[in-house]
């Protein structure tokens, strides 16, 4: 019998600069490239992984709508998040004022898109002290927030993967 296939559109949304692109194509193509073009608009790119026992080992397909890090909150007013199941934030580990755009972009998802499973990222980590806290957002739970590292993957695989276990516990 084969598992069933589920797909579930995703926003990546933060700050210029990031690495919003650079964690997607460490999720779907396991590398990192240092150079790479600022994306304009939208990008969409798409990654099926295997889930859990505890989701049956479904496949979910996460559509993955890599934003223009201009958009800011004006996002909420725009067709995009039409049908979003979830969402990333990412903020930069270097540069703690995106800390305050990941709270502000959390806080719109949460009106915009009420109850839809989000995960907040603080990427980057590789360049800042190991012992670097967590900030304390109001807005995102503690076991929400995450530190990856598209350089060196850390913590990439394992938090796509828990966002698309909480969409499909959502039922999406």
């Amino acid at each position: 019998m084969q598992a069933k296939s589920r797909s579930a559109k995703v926003m990546l949304l933060g700050d210029i600069g990031v690495g919003k692109t650079s964690l997607a194509r460490r999720l779907i193509f396991d590398k990192f490239e240092g150079d790479y073009k600022t994306t304009l608009g939208v990008d969409i790119l798409t990654y099926d992984l295997q889930l859990s026992a505890a989701c049956n080992h479904e496949t979910m397909r996460l559509v993955l709508w890599d934003t223009d890090g201009d958009f800011g909150e004006a996002i909420f007013s725009t067709m995009y998040l039409t049908g979003a199941a979830g969402a990333i934030i990412v903020a930069d580990a270097t540069r703690p004022q995106s800390f305050a755009r990941l709270s502000a972009l959390a806080s719109g998802i949460d009106r915009h898109l009420p109850g839809r499973p989000l995960k907040g990222l603080i990427n980057k980590i590789d360049l800042v002290d190991a012992g670097l806290a967590l900030p304390q957002l109001d807005i995102i739970r503690h076991d929400d927030l995450a530190r990856t590292s598209a350089l060196t993957g850390e913590g990439v695989r394992e938090t796509f993967g828990e966002l698309a276990e909480s969409i499909w516990r959502r039922g999406a």
